[in-house]
């Protein structure tokens, strides 16, 4: 398998997203046409609406002789003898009110059954009184949610055995309820669609093997996805990174045979070039740790460290879906952090893009290194505010799990634009202190900055490391360390390759117009 071959294969999920047909139908769940309809009802709902879904009495049937305990999200599927559809995939809901995040849980629930029974045309029947019975009380943040929790819900991971089944091709997802005309239903489908097919992006990046996704490859991908989206691109190669002073991404390229790639991907949604979200990924697509070597368990894993890249392209694919009225640029400074002769070593002082000079220390702190120069480059071409994303520590790991996302800032107010995205896509994050004392830490003997300040406060230095290159601008940093790559599925997210953050950064951009 050639790399060009395995990369396309693994994007496959991005290809099958794209092609699902996302409709809104005025229309009875009775006079559409699916091979599966999901119902969302509790249990009273069951017990005095079931006329109204095909295959409703047996479900109602199997709730009051206790067959199917209509709980919270719990699912159940049952087959289907008149009409159009053949499956009914009945989802517990609870009585009291629903938040965009209960309802998008119920989808993702409901696609891994209808990914089971193989069905390719799904309809939700949307009940009259949903909007109402939320905490929203949103029409389009309820369409949103119901679209984007299947299609997250529905992802497969691609597997590279002899005898691996091609992806799960879902044909079309409709809405339907006899109250849906209004076109703030389409307009939310269309955005929940938008929003899980950049997440898929991630996610499909994320989970390439090494040896299939290295930088060039990244920045061969980056620019199809501009040529997809019209979006203004460009690569520097590893000469031209050397050529400029970009000492910190060179300084960890230097030790692979791939060489480094710093890459750009440019939107103009304005007429002035001003006003600029500056979106910097940390693009290390494998970490052996360089000299300072990592141990050999787990070491795998580290196909995902390049996850804050993938989470930064998945945005720009959700802005390129959207279109906002919004400049947006994304830069990825990419490269491949191996053991070799011509490796950086613990002591070397590196000089980077912004002529600031960096110590050394663990050459497996190496995020921070790229990150300097990707933010002072991001400045340079024009940005006005800046989020870098990064698995950075595992010092966030420690903290925070694999639940939530860390954050260090130097602006309170965009900080706290990003927690409000956040708290509507159901991501979470958490902010970590920033007083000065911390970056007391980072000074250096012999350079300006050092790369490793020991284990304590591990994830706040790192993150104060990054915001030094921000040089004043508004600033946050999300590290994913432990978000980005699950070892086991739970809520939206599936075992591996989590793409997380992509929805929170969409988010944060399209509610800034």
């Amino acid at each position: 398998m050639t790399v060009k071959e395995g990369i396309m294969m693994n994007l496959t999920n991005v290809e099958q997203l794209g092609g699902i047909a996302v409709q809104v139908m005025a229309k009875s769940v009775k006079e559409v046409e699916a091979d599966a309809v999901i119902v969302l009802f509790s249990k009273s709902e069951w017990h005095n609406r079931a006329q109204d879904i095909p295959g409703g009495q047996l479900c109602k049937d199997a709730v009051e002789c206790g067959l199917f305990q209509v709980e919270e999200r719990h699912t159940r599927v049952f087959p289907v003898r008149e009409g159009n559809v053949r499956y009914l995939i009945a989802v517990g809901r609870k009585e009291d009110p629903l938040t965009t995040k209960d309802v998008r849980l119920m989808l993702a629930h409901a696609a891994k059954e209808a990914y089971k029974l193989g069905v390719a045309r799904v309809a939700v029947a949307v009940p009259d009184d949903l909007v109402s019975l939320t905490v929203e009380k949103d029409v389009s943040a309820i369409a949103h949610a119901l679209t984007e929790g299947f299609l997250l819900g529905a992802y497969q991971r691609v597997t590279y055995k002899l005898d691996a089944k091609p992806i799960h091709k879902f044909e079309s997802l409709t809405l339907c309820g006899e109250q849906l005309g209004a076109s703030a239903w389409q307009q939310g489908a269309e955005a929940g669609k938008a929003y899980a097919l950049g997440t898929t992006v991630a996610r499909d990046l994320t989970n390439l093997p090494g040896n299939l996704l290295v930088p060039s490859v990244l920045a061969d991908y980056a620019q199809q996805l501009a040529a997809q989206y019209g979006f203004e691109a460009h690569v520097l190669d590893e000469q031209q990174i050397e050529a400029k002073g970009m000492g910190g991404l060179l300084g960890v390229g230097k030790g692979s045979a791939n060489p480094p790639r710093m890459i750009v991907l440019k939107y103009q949604g304005k007429e002035q070039w001003n006003d600029v979200f500056g979106l910097v990924g940390k693009g290390i697509t494998f970490d052996t740790g360089g000299i300072s070597l990592k141990k050999a368990e787990g070491m795998e894993d580290m196909i995902c460290d390049m996850g804050g890249a993938a989470t930064v392209l998945g945005a720009m694919a959700a802005i390129g879906q959207l279109q906002p009225k919004e400049n947006v640029l994304c830069v990825i400074p990419s490269a491949e952090n191996m053991p070799s002769s011509s490796a950086m070593k613990p002591g070397d002082v590196l000089t980077t893009y912004s002529g600031r000079t960096i110590e050394v220390l663990n050459t497996d702190a190496e995020g921070r290194l790229v990150l300097a120069d990707g933010m002072t480059y991001a400045k340079e071409l024009g940005a006005s505010k800046l989020i870098d994303v990064a698995t950075l520590t595992g010092a966030a790991v420690v903290a925070l799990a694999d639940i939530t996302t860390g954050i260090v800032t130097n602006d309170e107010t965009f900080m706290q634009e990003l927690i409000a995205a956040s708290k509507r896509t159901g991501e979470y994050v958490w902010p970590l202190p920033s007083h000065p004392e911390y970056a007391e830490l980072l000074k250096s003997d012999v350079a300006d900055v050092r790369n490793s300040c020991g284990r304590g406060g591990g994830a706040i230095t790192a993150g104060l490391f990054v915001g030094t290159f921000a040089d004043g601008l508004p600033w946050i940093h999300l590290d994913i360390a432990g978000t980005a790559f699950l070892g086991k599925p739970r809520g939206v997210d599936p075992k591996g390759a989590t793409g997380v953050m992509v929805r929170t950064i969409t988010e944060m951009i399209i509610s800034d117009l």
